[in-house]
């Protein structure tokens, strides 16, 4: 039987955790970025495929490769960011099926039916952005997710030549807190679910 994780955690998580737009100059090492990935790469995803694709983009050199996709209101904050990431998926996925799910081979399944192939690369890697925002909270950093941005442009830019599309960013660091919005409100439970 699975326990309850501590009220603390859950507050780090979700119900005091914020996405910030401001960030302290506070570097965010290599290392802990390889150890996001380590928590992250054990979450769940259809049949153990992993679809998404990660790029940490940290120098100024690369990132000014991103401000001309970024909405205008977009650009000062991945310009302070330490980190952004490309959280991208990778259209041939499958190739990797047998090895990661050696109890069925998929690979035809998904080769063979590109619709269901790209919606599941899709959906996919986005539960994975969630995830890697859900680490990075538990390992002490602060994120903001953003779709503002041209994804062909990022695309042609970041991934020309590959399988790979990008699907959002978001942004790593250690955010400024006095510079935080006032708390929006969220929906209801009544609002939005149903027992049936």
């Amino acid at each position: 039987m699975r326990y309850p994780i501590p009220n603390e955690s859950i507050e780090l998580l979700f119900t005091k955790a914020r996405s910030h737009r401001s960030w302290t100059e506070h570097p965010v090492s290599q290392e802990t970025l390889r150890e996001l990935y380590e928590v992250m790469k054990w979450a769940p995803t259809s049949v153990n495929l992993a679809p998404a694709r990660f790029v940490f983009v940290q120098t100024e050199l690369v990132k000014e490769k991103l401000y001309p996709y970024l909405m205008d209101s977009n650009v000062e904050q991945v310009k302070s960011a330490p980190v952004t990431v490309i959280i991208a998926y990778d259209e041939k996925f499958y190739t990797n099926a047998k090895r990661l799910y050696p109890a069925y081979d998929t690979t035809d399944y998904f080769k063979n039916d590109p619709k269901i192939s790209s919606d599941t690369a899709f959906r996919n890697s986005s539960l994975q952005g969630a995830y890697l925002i859900m680490a990075a909270r538990a390992l002490g950093l602060d994120t903001n997710s953003m779709s503002g941005f041209d994804n062909a442009g990022v695309d042609k830019a970041f991934f020309a030549g590959t399988d790979l599309k990008s699907n959002f960013l978001c942004t790593l660091g250690y955010g400024d807190d006095s510079k935080l919005f006032a708390r929006g409100p969220r929906l209801s439970f009544d609002e939005v679910c149903q027992f049936i």
